[in-house]
């Protein structure tokens, strides 16, 4: 078990609120999943460079999406701070810092990247959508 893996404990409060009646190929290993969603949600590493104890990375996106789309994350969220009696340490986002490529837009509206809107300023999409 690595430093940061899930507890008995904490795995045990996780543990019943997933999926368990699937078809099809046997499933990989929920808590080993989770523990290498958590790893990369933790280290903000790319999805690719979860480390391999964890399975492959893309059952962990696969499976971090699904999860997502079905609302797990909530229950999750919710079971885990009725279990620890609402004692959850949570991360303050004025301390996270910005992405290099994030911290210099402009604050004024989204422009895109790439495609036919690239470069032009707001007024100039409007004036294209109509």
């Amino acid at each position: 078990m690595a430093r940061f893996d899930l507890t008995d404990f904490e795995w045990s409060v996780i543990q019943p609120l997933l999926q368990t009646k699937l078809r099809g190929v046997k499933r990989v290993d929920d808590r080993r999943v989770l523990n290498g969603i958590f790893w990369r949600l933790r280290n903000g590493a790319p999805w690719a460079d979860i480390p391999e104890r964890y399975g492959p990375y893309t059952i962990c996106v696969n499976r971090f999406n699904r999860w997502r789309q079905a609302g797990v994350w909530d229950c999750i969220l919710q079971a885990v701070s009725k279990a620890c009696d609402g004692k959850l340490q949570m991360i303050d986002p004025s301390s996270i810092r910005v992405h290099q490529h994030a911290a210099n837009g402009k604050k004024t509206g989204a422009i895109p990247l790439h495609g036919s809107l690239a470069g032009r300023t707001a007024t100039d999409r409007r004036r294209t959508k109509t």
